[in-house]
């Protein structure tokens, strides 16, 4: 059985997402490894609902919406170095990661 390692990314801003993408993929390559992706995954989207006034006009309501980017990187046949790359990354703010 071949080992890899699944490295999900989430982040609100897509440039910030995919510059990360980039530097792990860099960092994978760099120690050894073959990587897959990085593959979009289906954006999801939060709305929000708010009363403007609830005092005088409850109709009038406004809308925010979030939008959370999702980033999907495989490592193929990792080696001790690859793992400990990854460790030390510095990534950015904004960006989560999950690594499998």
């Amino acid at each position: 059985m071949e080992k890899k390692i699944r490295v999900k990314l989430k982040g609100f801003d897509v440039q910030v997402l995919d510059k990360s993408a980039q530097k792990i993929i860099d960092a994978a390559i760099s120690s050894g490894a073959k990587t897959s992706g990085p593959i979009p995954l289906p954006t999801s989207v939060k709305k929000y609902t708010v009363v403007r006034s609830p005092h005088i006009d409850k109709r009038s309501m406004e809308t925010f919406e979030m939008k959370i980017h999702k980033r999907l990187i495989d490592i193929l046949s990792p080696t001790g170095k690859t793992i400990d790359t990854l460790t030390h990354l510095q990534l950015p703010v904004g960006v989560g990661i999950e690594i499998r």
